[in-house]
């Protein structure tokens, strides 16, 4: 957010501002829908039918069926029990990896936005490095030095995910930063400290939130590639993307292996970006203006 919103808006504004999110269809659906995916993930382990880990060699490869309702895959292991359980792994790792980077690019960003000049340079010239190299390859590269694990994995995300958050905090802490109210809290001589947590934080809140929406979503697809590639989550554990893994070899014969993990990948994804829009389309104040101006017609 480029103005103060948060800060100034009246009551009523905000209160008009949840209705045009509720108005969205689209926004509650998706909003509706990870509500349901997070309370899978809190009592998956109770849902599911059958141990995740319950092998039954005879009933190897079994399609979907009245016993085992998303088939079974090469070690007769129920599907849809472990992708219950996988749902909370994957959703943690996106979680936490995003947690990681929100609070180190939070804190690069806003630092550098608001104090500027040397430590600005300096701090984004390291952002700048960081940004040469493509997600993905940057954390297999951490990966493959650390070791491949679900701590490891969430490190690596949250680690090639900060420089975005460090960019955006710092161009919104920029916008701030130059507001009258800002400027004359400096003149009456208030600390950094309380400028920051009484009018920056405030103010670029929106702005976070929204690129939290929709980093949720590129961290579930990192797992999901790290995993794929045998370098994320290591069995015994089960995710999304360490089932891909496992149904590889047999996309041929047993279809049902990787279109359900896959399936529940792309719902979430997709969930989270429609959400993440619909915030964006509430919270930035031009967005806003538009929506409202094209419903009053």
């Amino acid at each position: 957010m480029t103005t103060t919103d948060i800060e100034t808006d009246p009551p009523r504004k905000r209160v008009a501002a949840w209705r045009l999110l509720l108005s969205n269809p689209v926004t509650v659906a998706s909003v509706l829908i990870l509500l349901l995916i997070v309370v899978v993930a809190l009592v998956g382990g109770w849902l599911a039918p059958y141990g995740i880990n319950e092998t039954n060699v005879a009933n190897a490869l079994q399609p979907p069926n009245g016993r085992h309702w998303l088939g079974t895959d090469d070690l007769g292991r129920d599907i849809l029990s472990r992708i219950l359980v996988a749902t909370q792994v994957s959703l943690r790792v996106a979680v936490v990896s995003v947690a990681i980077a929100l609070a180190a690019g939070l804190l690069v960003g806003v630092v550098a936005g608001y104090l500027r000049g040397r430590i600005d340079t300096v701090l984004m010239r390291v952002v700048d490095v960081m940004f040469a190299f493509p997600v993905l390859l940057l954390a297999m590269a951490i990966v493959a030095v650390l070791g491949p694990g679900l701590t490891t994995t969430m490190l690596a995300i949250g680690v090639v995910y900060t420089p975005i958050f460090a960019r955006v905090a710092r161009a919104a802490t920029l916008s701030v930063a130059v507001e009258p109210f800002v400027q004359v809290s400096r003149t009456m001589g208030t600390g950094n400290g309380y400028i920051l947590g009484r009018h920056v934080l405030p103010n670029i809140a929106g702005t976070m939130i929204v690129q939290t929406s929709l980093s949720l979503a590129f961290a579930l697809l990192a797992e999901a590639a790290l995993s794929f590639l045998g370098l994320g989550v290591q069995p015994p554990q089960p995710s999304w993307g360490r089932m891909l893994f496992d149904a590889q070899g047999f996309l041929g014969q047993a279809w049902w292996m990787s279109v359900f993990p896959g399936a529940a990948i792309f719902v979430t994804v997709l969930a989270f970006n429609l959400a993440g829009d619909g915030l964006r389309d509430v919270l930035d104040p031009k967005q806003r203006t538009m929506l409202e101006a094209r419903r009053n017609r």
